[in-house]
């Protein structure tokens, strides 16, 4: 791709679009960034541009889309904003920023992708590759966006890059050539409705992570979710599948609780489910999944056992805080859909103090009535969305609505008793109330961090 001279607006500063302007600033490109906030709502992000821009704040203007030659869409920018419908009726270009890196990549591509799961998966894969030769590169939307990791060709003979990319539905709709080497889908359940129109819309997202695969690449795919295994048929890659329910002739799954290769009539056993350091099942199917990608690859068994063993999760996902007169405080901030704080839930055997609420998504809170009544003594609501999470748990449990994260984290401190977990899952984006969800998770953590007691880690002991 060709950008020098060329005119290109950017749909949305975040941190995405702010890496595209740079990557294209350095390449001769002529910037327009185009965002709803205004000027001192983006006076961070401005300063830290490599050169000059143009501004078009506070609003979208349609002849700024109808100006440009091509334009680079952020994520949290919905496809169906008005003025790129009339862009692309008019014939301008339209890609997602992953697109866009993708067009100047030098290396393999491990896309992963799922309702649930992605972070945790993306980062373990890119643990299992430490270990392996060659450099690897950890990207998308795990919060490093995949322009920044755009580098020199390699030189000849080098060991390719591998860029292990976590993957949203809004980035993937924007793809035209992006193709990942090994695509993983690990799940699919209801989630971001509030942007998508339907299930099917968002379900169709997700499957063009397998877009411009031919027959050397590989689609990763769960074997217990039905909408992940309506999309195992059809593929042009061959498919590869994990499963924690189910003997697989070709595949990774569980059996007699030890992880389970089984590839063209061999079976190999990896590891016993119990040495595995993440908690709960969905973290097994997160394992499997890696485990799949890191066979395809031809990584070394003993150094992915190894990974297992030690790896102990991802900030903001079932995060152990502290522990503080025998209560111990999760951040799970990153649950933002009702299918994460069901997960969550599920992995915990200790009586919960749950925080939930957020943004509202057009979630279906009621499929936690159950769980709830079974794990959760006491339910702490925040934001907008408390008075419908209110509705459809509020007779299940004793259920309160808070102000604040700050009051919702007094109220818990005060009901919990030794022996009990508070849990931060709030089955709601952040968006109501903070930047994203690391910024909730680190305003809990601060929170939690300040309650009166001594905060442990691995040289202090409890202060009772």
């Amino acid at each position: 791709m060709q950008v020098k001279d060329c005119h290109i607006l950017i749909v949305g500063f975040a941190r995405s679009g702010l890496a595209a302007a740079n990557f294209l600033l350095d390449r001769g490109a002529h910037i327009t960034i185009s965002d709803i906030k205004d000027h001192q709502e983006l006076e961070k992000s401005i300063s830290q541009l490599v050169g000059p821009v143009r501004l078009s704040l506070g609003s979208h203007r349609l002849e700024d889309f109808l100006d440009a030659d091509l334009i680079v869409l952020s994520p949290g920018v919905p496809s169906s904003l008005p003025e790129l419908e009339r862009a692309s009726e008019a014939g301008i270009p339209i890609c997602s920023e992953v697109e866009l890196a993708f067009q100047f990549l030098h290396g393999k591509v491990i896309g992963v992708t799922g309702s649930n799961g992605k972070t945790t998966t993306t980062t373990l894969i890119g643990e299992l590759f430490k270990k392996a030769p060659g450099h690897c590169v950890v990207a998308g939307n795990i919060g490093f966006p995949l322009i920044k990791s755009v580098g020199s060709p390699q030189p000849e003979g080098a060991t390719p890059t591998t860029f292990v990319v976590e993957l949203s539905s809004f980035q993937l709709e924007n793809i035209r050539e992006f193709k990942c080497d090994t695509a993983l889908l690990l799940n699919l359940s209801p989630d971001h409705l509030d942007r998508h129109k339907d299930f099917l819309d968002y379900s169709r997202a997700k499957e063009r992570i397998f877009l411009n695969q031919g027959g050397t690449d590989h689609a990763i795919l769960n074997a217990d979710n039905p909408y992940t295994m309506k999309m195992a048929h059809g593929r042009k890659a061959p498919v590869f599948l994990f499963s924690r329910k189910q003997h697989l002739s070709d595949g990774v799954f569980v059996n007699e609780e030890t992880i389970q290769i089984s590839y063209r009539g061999i079976c190999e056993k990896l590891l016993p489910v119990r040495e595995i350091a993440l908690r709960g099942n969905h973290n097994l199917e997160n394992v499997l999944a890696a485990t799949a990608a890191g066979f395809l690859s031809g990584l070394d068994r003993n150094d992915m056992i190894e990974t297992f063993r030690t790896f102990q999760g991802v900030e903001h996902r079932l995060e152990p805080v502290r522990k503080l007169h025998g209560v111990v405080y999760f951040n799970d901030s990153k649950a933002t859909n009702v299918n994460s704080t069901e997960q969550a839930l599920k992995s915990f055997t200790e009586p919960l103090i749950l925080l939930m609420g957020g943004k509202d998504k057009g979630m279906d809170f009621t499929v936690l009535r159950s769980l709830v009544a079974q794990r959760v003594k006491k339910l702490v609501l925040i934001g907008a969305a408390s008075e419908r999470i209110f509705e459809a748990l509020g007779e299940v449990v004793p259920t309160v609505q808070s102000r604040d994260l700050a009051e919702a984290v007094r109220m818990a401190n005060e009901t919990a008793q030794p022996g009990d977990a508070v849990l931060l899952s709030p089955g709601c984006s952040s968006f109501d109330m903070f930047d994203d969800f690391e910024h909730r998770g680190r305003i809990f953590k601060e929170l939690v961090l300040s309650l009166k007691g001594q905060s442990l880690d691995s040289s202090s002991k409890e202060a009772e």
